[in-house]
């Protein structure tokens, strides 16, 4: 069975130009990236925009598209599930920042070399190349 989701890295820049990186904290405590799973009907990209806006309360534009990880793990019922989930970077123009408190626990907004660091350090492994590849579109290295 194949299941896929999509989100994004959404950034803003404040009234005085500084960049900022949204991340979100999961229902795990573990820093990570609003995403879902696609609906039927919907493209990639729409359910990418749906997801940053039910679990942040942001609007978003699709500005590029980032990278996509891949891996498999076993439902309880439906057995082997090939995931794929698609990243893109979005920028925030609209809506008011607030947690769905039934998905994730909390978000926030940092500039770019805080997010990486809690990324590092509290985030899941294979997000480090989703957040790096968005902050090198926006101009910014990590390593």
């Amino acid at each position: 069975m194949k299941e896929i989701s999509a989100g994004g890295v959404v950034y803003r820049y404040l009234d005085g130009g500084a960049l900022q990186i949204q991340l979100i904290q999961d229902r795990y405590g573990k820093v990570s990236l609003p995403k879902g799973k696609m609906e039927e009907g919907e493209t990639v990209e729409q359910t990418a925009l749906r997801e940053i806006k039910e679990e942040t309360g942001l609007d978003g534009i699709i500005k590029k598209p980032i990278d996509q990880i891949k891996y498999q793990y076993i439902h309880h019922t439906k057995g082997a599930v090939d995931k794929e989930v698609h990243y893109y970077l979005v920028e925030a123009v609209g809506g008011t920042l607030h947690a769905q408190v039934e998905e994730i626990r909390g978000v926030d907004w940092f500039e770019p070399l805080e997010a990486w660091r809690r990324q590092k350090q509290s985030g899941y492994d294979n997000n480090n190349r989703i957040l790096q590849g968005a902050l090198q579109l926006l101009g910014i290295q990590v390593n």
